[in-house]
């Protein structure tokens, strides 16, 4: 079974939401990257918990629930295939995988990732 393998809260205050949740949970949360993203990589007793928080494009809080899958042009054929449309295409994380942002029918959005640690 293909299952959610990562999250993403995009948010309008990327601080307010990572102190929130630092507070309540005790997530760990790091800047990574350029693009204001910080990668939430476990709780107190070191749990993983493998998410992000980012600043939303639009300032509308949502969040994003990734699904890891074994091949990703397949994966995104049967997006297609079956009404979905892809939003954003594949794109390398280096030393992780390859990732792409789909729509469903209904209008929600979820990412598609495939290991590969190669990228």
């Amino acid at each position: 079974m293909n299952r959610i393998t990562h999250f993403e809260m995009q948010v309008a205050n990327t601080e307010k939401t990572i102190e929130f949740y630092r507070t309540i949970f005790g997530w760990k949360i790091e800047p990574y990257g350029d693009y204001g993203y910080n990668f939430v990589t476990t709780d107190e007793e070191g749990v993983e918990v493998t998410g992000g928080i980012l600043p939303s494009p639009d300032g509308q809080a949502r969040v994003i629930n990734t699904i890891e899958v074994t091949n990703l042009e397949e994966s995104l054929e049967k997006v297609k295939e079956n009404g979905g449309e892809t939003i954003y295409p594949k794109m390398a994380l280096p030393g992780r995988g390859f990732v792409a942002y789909c729509q469903d029918p209904e209008g929600l959005l979820f990412g598609l990732f495939q290991p590969n640690e190669n990228a």
